[in-house]
């Protein structure tokens, strides 16, 4: 059965496994969502029973029926993008693999973030409201189709607003697309001329110099500082997290995803270790776990171990999430993490207030800062060889380090003067 853009944002399918046979009788009911478009194949899935065969041919079947139990992603009503299920696929699942299947659907969510999954969720929703629209089908995968589709994105005539998309974003759709028609077995080829050749040339009419965030530079992050209150535990919470995300140069998900120690939440992205000459961030990064040194500051006002562990002590909190929501007035302290959008929000919050490039409109200054500018500001000030720069921002190579590197090194080589002028 061939599924068309018409049929995608139609009435959702209920896929129904039944157990049976085993010590007790379970029925798993599996809804996909109809914002995602679900399809299905052309072919049946390889293997097409459980009960012949080892677990090696039987592992495939469980895979594909864990990736069509998605789950929420963070809550919502999203719904991970999975790959169909065939109408020949096995229809019994032994008891006993229940708990392997819930494992390997744990594994599946984690090969990737749910930001990512997100994203891709969107995307493919997206581009089949699109096809839809245009009378188009969505399989099997058509470079064609594809090729038409981000040079509507490019021309703004996807939706109604007439909003082109920039270069980063079809980029990024493109990449969405490959990776939802690769998990439904049908992998599309990007190669191919009707989008290699049309996304080159939306590169070369569209594309524009990255627009990066104003880096933080610390005499920015101290004038920040003074505008928060002292005597109040959200204030003590906002100085260790901008002391913290500047001196680890962290990401924003980094900081809001720390625990006060080891293996203490599912969600953590890494702990803290206290010593005397300053503390040991371990972190679960995009290049994998890494160990981040933060020394101690020159002075207790703008050190970032004592900010923390100020705000620790006077929180109550020794177990759990580092930073958490500060309630009822600012006297409770919440048991959730933060998000990782609070960060952004302060940092923008306190260098409008402490009148960080004042130079600029207000409405432009919106614009500048964000929470990888405290990742830029230490890049960007820190006085050191740059391997040291590269190794506490977790970067695979230099090159992506000196990205970061704002206003540092500019015209310190001279090779107007070098060369006798």
């Amino acid at each position: 059965m061939r599924t068309t853009a018409q049929d995608v944002e139609q009435k959702p399918k209920i896929y129904t496994r039944n157990n049976s046979g085993a010590s007790h009788s379970t029925t798993l009911n599996v809804e996909i969502s109809a914002s995602q478009a679900w399809a299905e194949p052309s072919a049946p899935i390889a293997g097409d029973g459980l009960d012949s065969g080892g677990l090696d041919n039987e592992l495939p079947d469980i895979i594909d029926l864990v990736m069509a139990m998605g789950r929420p992603v963070d809550g919502t009503s999203d719904w991970t993008p999975s790959p169909p299920l065939s109408s020949t696929a096995p229809n019994r699942l032994p008891a006993h693999l229940d708990q392997l299947a819930d494992r390997a659907r744990d594994y599946v969510e984690a090969a990737s973030s749910a930001n990512t999954r997100r994203a891709y969720a969107a995307d493919w929703k997206h581009f089949c409201a699109w096809a839809r629209r245009q009378n188009l089908e969505v399989f099997p995968p058509g470079p064609q189709t594809v090729g038409l589709y981000i040079t509507a994105c490019a021309s703004g005539k996807v939706t109604g607003d007439k909003k082109p998309n920039s270069v980063a974003t079809i980029e990024r759709r493109l990449s969405s697309l490959s990776w939802n028609y690769t998990q439904r077995g049908q992998p599309l080829d990007r190669k191919d001329r009707h989008i290699a050749t049309v996304l080159a040339g939306i590169r070369n009419s569209h594309a524009q110099p990255p627009r990066q965030k104003e880096a933080l530079l610390p005499e920015d992050l101290i004038a920040m500082l003074e505008t928060l209150d002292r005597g109040t535990l959200r204030g003590l919470r906002d100085r260790a997290m901008l002391l913290l995300g500047f001196a680890g140069g962290l990401r924003r998900s980094e900081i809001v995803g720390l625990d006060v120690g080891r293996d203490q939440t599912e969600d953590s992205s890494g702990w803290i270790e206290s010593f005397d000459k300053g503390m040991l961030v371990t972190l679960r990064g995009k290049t994998g776990w890494r160990e981040v040194e933060i020394g101690r500051g020159s002075s207790d006002a703008t050190c970032p171990v004592v900010a923390l562990q100020t705000w620790l002590k006077l929180a109550r909190i020794a177990h759990g999430p580092l930073f958490r929501r500060v309630t009822g007035h600012g006297k409770a302290v919440g048991a959730e993490r933060l998000n990782d959008q609070e960060v952004a929000r302060l940092v923008k919050r306190t260098a409008l207030a402490a009148g960080v490039r004042g130079d600029l409109s207000e409405g432009e200054r919106g614009t500048k800062f964000s929470g990888h500018s405290l990742r830029a500001g230490l890049a960007s000030s820190a006085e050191v060889d740059e391997r040291y720069v590269q190794k506490q921002l977790g970067h695979a190579s230099a090159e992506m380090t000196r990205r970061y590197q704002r206003r540092r090194d500019r015209f310190r080589i001279n090779l107007t003067k070098a060369s006798g002028l």
